[in-house]
């Protein structure tokens, strides 16, 4: 049996802002990302492969928050993090900092296989990607005009594309309020392994560091209890170590997943978003606090669902 699940980020935009065809956009794309995880699977791929390929397609798709997706930091620049888990070996692999990589979760996936560290960051993770082969691109690469345009409407404020009092501030064409993207997996060897990409917030300092690159904050695996990628205020994240929180109710506590995910989210989390989780049964979790998330998961059925609000797609 394998399972997998994925998100592209919580705090969707209002429902009376989303069009038909904008919702059909990111449903389509969110199939897209499933059909990419789940090719490996059923072929006897590793959990691991499944959520590097699965957040390698979102980091290419320009309507999320990661890879060429990117927001802009209050300098006008992308700096993009990621970090991906063995739940078999509780390994982490997490990058941080970067302006240049393609696709920050394949990094992330290299210091876990090739250095002794957990993370690395900046110029120095940059410079390892280059001796690793892998990809890098130019500024305008990372260039989306929504992006520019939702920074340069915050800017010389303190204010994030994640406060709550953004969305009068969102035009409704706008693809802006899609964030962090992630993906957890269960293979045929019962293995679970999780991972998070993203651009951050709009308007951040330079400097600034999420949840997405943190084990235990933004993602965390182990084949005893769950695998968790989350997607949100970052910082809300950071504070209450809430992809660890849904391991440690699971395992301390004797929640079952879809319990230990709600309360982490709803009565635990300090702020405003969501989170994916997997269990070893294959049992997916997906709760929000937020209007909407964009979200989509591939069951037991092998069946594609995906989702934006309460309103599922089933697709054949």
């Amino acid at each position: 049996m394998t399972s997998l699940a994925i998100h592209g980020g919580a705090g969707a935009l209002p429902r009376t802002d989303m069009t038909p065809a904008r919702a059909a956009e990111f449903h389509a794309a969110l199939q897209a990302a499933l059909l990419a995880g789940r090719r490996g699977l059923e072929a006897g791929g590793s959990s691991m492969d499944a959520v590097e390929a699965t957040v390698t397609w979102l980091e290419d798709c320009p309507l999320f928050n990661a890879g060429c997706g990117s927001s802009f930091n209050r300098d006008g620049r992308v700096e993009m993090e990621a970090s991906i888990m063995d739940g078999a070996t509780q390994q982490v692999g997490a990058v941080t900092l970067l302006r240049a990589v393609r696709n920050p979760v394949q990094l992330a996936r290299r210091v876990l296989q090739h250095t002794p560290h957990v993370a690395l960051g900046g110029a120095a993770a940059e410079e390892f990607a280059v001796a690793q082969g892998l990809r890098l691109e130019p500024p305008e690469y990372f260039f989306t005009q929504f992006r520019w345009d939702a920074m340069v409407r915050l800017r010389g404020t303190e204010r994030t594309s994640l406060s709550e009092d953004l969305v009068a501030t969102v035009p409704p064409d706008s693809p802006e309020a899609a964030g962090t993207v992630g993906a957890v997996a269960l293979d045929q060897a019962g293995n679970l392994a999780a991972a998070t990409s993203s651009g951050g917030t709009t308007n951040k300092y330079s400097g600034r560091i999420g949840q997405a690159c943190l084990p235990g904050a933004g993602v965390y695996a182990h084949n005893a209890t769950c695998a968790v990628s989350c997607t949100g205020q970052g910082e809300a994240f950071m504070r209450s170590v809430a992809a660890y929180d849904v391991a440690a109710l699971m395992e301390y506590g004797g929640l079952d997943l879809e319990a230990a995910a709600k309360r982490v989210i709803r009565q635990r989390l300090p702020g405003k978003g969501g989170l994916i989780a997997i269990d070893a049964r294959g049992r997916v979790a997906l709760p929000f606090n937020t209007e909407g998330m964009y979200r989509g998961w591939v069951g037991s059925d092998g069946r594609i669902r995906t989702a934006i609000y309460e309103t599922v797609k089933e697709w054949s």
